[in-house]
């Protein structure tokens, strides 16, 4: 009897191991199934010829909100929100815009403090995020380019173990700045700085005529690896002809990012621009494009993702979506595309 109980405990000892390693099982796979587009599941990520790839060579899209200027409006950018952005919406990419001037780090230096707050939060929630040194009204990035050097190293040498921090070292070079003789030499001086800090990240490189004309970029691309180029448009005026430049480029074998992209006019304003956003994103799909949109913020402009924020701790952004936001998030959703090979 005595034998026959023991053998009945041990029998149900079994049954509850088995039972329960299933469910850790399923825990576990459902996990990574809802979060094959993370960071730790894809680690530092690589340039292969046209396309940007995880540690193990599977090619990877990601797909993302840029903030407008942190000098405006950084109180919705929060642990509370951003996670929401990652479960509810699928984001796998975060864009933090640190303007130059329009009152942003060059008369505000204490803007970094920010732009690390945003950075730990990212990292805390398993997402990628990129550092935008954005410049825009001083057209040349060459014009502050000690203080970018300055910041970047900075930057990089507190994350250069982080596969998170992605770097972008010129938002939209433009008045005539020229991609051979300004922009170029500009990234020849700061990419080794962000390397010699951190070799496996990604730095993103703005073209010239506001990160538009990648096709000369790709005629004379930097000769260094895990560098990707600077592609931004806006559906209300951007066509086919900035889609042609985008396929020279990939037919040069250099990768496209595009860092930024509007429902809009580029002015932020003039309505969304549903069915040329379709197009534009239908494109990118089929070519593994990664994207960011233009701009997370209640900014009173069509491209704006809410339509009126505050900051109670009760309150949900996809209350307040305009329209721009209810078409975003619809059209993200990495959970559903997760990696491809």
């Amino acid at each position: 009897m005595k034998k026959e109980i023991i053998l009945i405990c041990i029998i149900i000892v079994l049954i509850s191991i088995i039972l329960f390693t299933g469910v850790i099982d399923s825990i576990y796979l459902n996990f990574n199934k809802e979060n094959n587009n993370l960071v730790s599941k894809n680690g530092f990520l690589k340039v292969e010829g046209k396309d940007l790839t995880n540690k193990r060579g599977d090619t990877i899209q990601l797909k993302g909100l840029s903030s407008h200027g942190i000098q405006w409006y950084s109180d919705m950018i929060n642990y509370k929100n951003l996670k929401h952005l990652r479960d509810e919406w699928g984001i796998n990419v975060f864009r933090i815009a640190l303007y130059t001037l329009e009152g942003g780090y060059i008369y505000k230096p204490n803007l970094k403090e920010k732009v690390i707050e945003i950075i730990d939060i990212a990292i805390e929630l398993n997402l990628y995020v990129i550092v935008d040194w954005h410049i825009l009204s001083d057209n040349n990035p060459n014009l502050y380019k000690e203080q970018a050097k300055d910041f970047f190293n900075e930057i990089s040498l507190k994350y250069k173990n982080i596969p998170n921090v992605i770097y972008e070292i010129c938002n939209e070079p433009n008045s005539g700045v020229s991609w051979d003789y300004d922009i170029k030499p500009y990234a020849e001086e700061i990419i080794p700085l962000i390397r010699n800090n951190s070799k496996k990240s990604l730095i993103i490189v703005g073209t010239q005529n506001w990160s538009q004309d990648v096709d000369i970029a790709a005629d004379n691309p930097l000769d260094f690896n895990n560098i990707v180029y600077a592609c931004h448009f806006y559906s209300g005026d951007h066509d086919e002809e900035l889609r042609k430049k985008i396929d020279y480029a990939l037919n040069k074998n250099i990768s496209i990012f595009i860092s930024e992209w509007g429902v809009s006019k580029p002015d932020g304003d003039g309505g969304i621009h549903i069915e040329e956003s379709n197009e534009w994103i239908n494109f990118l799909d089929e070519r593994n494009i990664s994207w960011i949109n233009w701009s997370f913020s209640d900014k009173k402009e069509s491209s704006a993702i809410l339509s009126y924020y505050n900051n109670l701790e009760h309150y949900n952004i996809d209350d307040n979506l305009s329209p721009a936001g209810e078409y975003i998030k619809t059209i993200i959703n990495t959970k559903k595309t997760n990696n491809k090979k």
